[in-house]
């Protein structure tokens, strides 16, 4: 166990677990097997039909949430949509009282929302622009805050 991980010790300890297990189980006369050896008492046995079924409508779950989300493109958000400069300058709301840490911290907020490494590959074309236009303003905001 040592020189492994906790994780490849403790797969390890199941695996030897599951062995051993498999050597002490007994059938009785009734075809059921010895609960002496098994696993804790709060597993409960399921059927194979039981688990079958199971699994039959979790594939076929997951099968219906694959193809719903490949038959529509995601929709793009209402704010990548307003690409002018007035409409980020009015997102933003720089005002003459912003400081050197409002500045930052409206970069970064706008960034969290709009950064296009963030967004899906149909979305980034708008959100760099966006980003170039936010950046720009809180920069030349950031220009008169020095200036004065």
């Amino acid at each position: 166990m040592f020189g492994m991980s906790v994780f490849q010790s403790v797969l390890e300890r199941l695996k030897s677990e599951e062995a051993l297990e498999g050597d002490s189980e007994a059938e009785t006369s009734d075809g059921l097997q010895s609960p002496i050896g098994r696993s804790p008492a709060f597993v409960v046995d399921t059927p194979a039909s039981t688990t079958a079924a199971f699994c039959a409508v979790e594939s076929a779950y997951r099968d219906l949430a694959a193809s719903e989300r490949a038959d529509r493109p995601p929709a793009m958000p209402d704010h990548l949509k307003r690409t002018g400069l007035a409409d980020v300058a009015a997102e933003l709301g720089l005002g003459e009282a912003e400081t050197s840490l409002t500045l930052a911290a409206k970069r970064r907020r706008f960034a969290a929302a709009n950064h296009p490494d963030r967004l899906p590959p149909e979305f980034r074309e708008n959100a760099t622009i966006r980003m170039k236009l936010a950046n720009m303003l809180i920069d030349e905001a950031s220009r008169r805050l020095r200036q004065h």
